[in-house]
């Protein structure tokens, strides 16, 4: 007797993938926060030794940054694996993949310029264009129908 996957299942087994994927991102961001933290935008970072003037969005370190977001992508993957909380949490993680695009650019432009390295260029030039399918996978799971008890 062939299996079949219903949608309500597929569902659940793509959230739970991206919950799981959220939650090893989120482990890295305490483990190893120096490969994040080329991410985070300078017009973004307080600047505490007052050489320069923080900016009005200067709100967090870069490495305060870094623990933020990793926090936030652990709280959503969790809320993935709520079937009360999985729409809304998809869709929260949709509008951080999206606001991490701005990141992405702006490590890839770094990365390009004078104080780029070859490792950096290929690093955020493979991890650019991987927000566009994170961003469509989250997506799908903030418009699925609400699932409805039986």
């Amino acid at each position: 007797m062939p299996f079949r996957w219903s949608p309500g299942a597929t569902r659940t087994l793509s959230a739970a993938a991206l919950s799981g994927l959220l939650l090893a991102s989120a482990a890295k961001h305490f483990r190893d926060p120096g490969f994040f933290a080329p991410l985070v935008p300078s017009y973004l970072c307080r600047d505490d030794s007052g050489t320069q003037r923080n900016g009005p969005l200067a709100v967090l370190s870069r490495d305060e940054w870094v623990a933020a977001t990793g926090l936030l992508e652990g709280a959503a993957a969790a809320g993935l694996l709520l079937p009360r909380t999985r729409r809304i949490s998809a869709g929260c993680v949709t509008a951080l993949f999206t606001a991490f695009l701005t990141a992405h650019v702006d490590a890839l432009h770094t990365a390009l310029g004078p104080a780029g390295s070859p490792k950096a260029r290929t690093l955020h030039g493979i991890r650019l264009p991987l927000q566009a399918p994170l961003i469509a996978w989250s997506w799908s799971l903030a418009r699925a129908p609400r699932q409805t008890r039986r």
